[in-house]
């Protein structure tokens, strides 16, 4: 059989999605980057392997996320697409009439406005964390409760509190204020839900026709608390697909399987050995110019195997034995 695997690798958490030549999810798999995406994709690669059965051959690996170049060079990618051609696919796989896709990942966030299967807008956060899981993962910690029981309170509480969405220095400052107040923890809780779908809206959202169905992807769509409060924001149901942390991944393999699919053409993956091989990222700063970029390097086993991330195309694809004059 002939398989093919996508890589989601962002800055919080990586995902690995792998199809079947029917476009059948037969694995997938969440874990945290922490920090080290070369590890966490290593990791990913050897659960997998454990994973497969006789017979079964990568035809195509496809990556995304804020690391898809860094790991594309580590594991040998066949194809490379941004975040919002991912989501949009997989969404479109799935629910083919979608026309809105809400994403909150660790970092950032995004909405993805679909018409008649095509994306015509779209929007991203990368700058404020009040909008994020990270936020919601750093409220938990200090309410002393799991991301789960976040969930699982806010969805208790009748009475929620306003919480300051704006920022995550006034939202922080504004519940330790409730809780010094009195206030039930769950209505806290059910208030910082709805606070971050607020900042959601009002930010990602600002200006885009959002319209059902709507389909909610990301690790923080494990949130019902969350789920309620866009709901309640939107007036609209919304949709959390079956493995919908996983959806970029599974987009990437969707992408890949429709390139490969029904070609005999071999996949440049590297093999499953590269997870005990060992990798170096670094960076230099160019010279070549008054930019004086900054240059991503990979190595392996001490040789340089790809350079990445100039304003210019000097470095792209220098390997070692390559080295640019400057």
């Amino acid at each position: 059989m002939k398989a093919f695997l996508g890589i989601d690798v962002g800055s919080v958490t990586t995902k690995f999605a792998l199809l079947d030549e029917s476009n059948e999810v037969v694995f997938t798999s969440y874990d945290r980057t922490e920090g080290d995406p070369v590890g966490a994709v290593q990791r990913g690669l050897r659960e997998l392997e454990k994973q497969l059965g006789p017979g079964v051959r990568l035809g195509g690996v496809g990556t995304t996320g804020s690391a898809r170049y860094l790991v594309g060079a580590v594991v040998g990618v066949d194809i490379v697409k941004n975040e919002i051609t991912a989501q949009a696919v997989a969404a479109a796989h799935f629910c083919p009439d979608v026309r809105t896709v809400i994403e909150i990942g660790g970092q950032d966030s995004k909405l993805i406005i679909i018409r008649d299967g095509m994306v015509v807008d779209f929007a991203m956060n990368t700058v404020c964390a009040a909008g994020t899981g990270s936020f919601l993962d750093q409220q938990a910690l200090r309410l002393g409760i799991s991301v789960a029981d976040l969930a699982e309170l806010a969805l208790s509480s009748s009475r929620p509190v306003r919480i300051a969405a704006t920022c995550t220095v006034f939202a922080e400052s504004d519940m330790i204020h409730k809780q010094q107040m009195g206030h039930a923890r769950e209505d806290i809780v059910s208030g910082l839900c709805r606070a971050l779908a607020h900042n959601y809206l009002s930010d990602v959202g600002r200006g885009k026709e959002i319209l059902s169905p709507v389909l909610f992807h990301g690790g923080v769509a494990f949130n019902g608390g969350i789920v309620r409060a866009l709901e309640d924001s939107l007036g609209m149901p919304i949709i959390v697909p079956e493995r919908q942390e996983a959806m970029g991944a599974i987009g990437m393999a969707l992408v890949v399987a429709e390139e490969f699919a029904g070609t005999r053409g071999l996949s440049a993956f590297k093999g499953f050995e590269i997870s005990e091989t060992d990798y170096r990222a670094s960076s230099f700063e160019c010279t070549a110019c008054t930019r004086l970029c900054e240059i991503a390097e990979l190595s392996e086993n001490g040789d340089v195997v790809a350079r990445w991330g100039g304003r210019c195309d000097l470095w792209e694809g220098t390997e070692s034995g390559e080295e640019r004059s400057v």
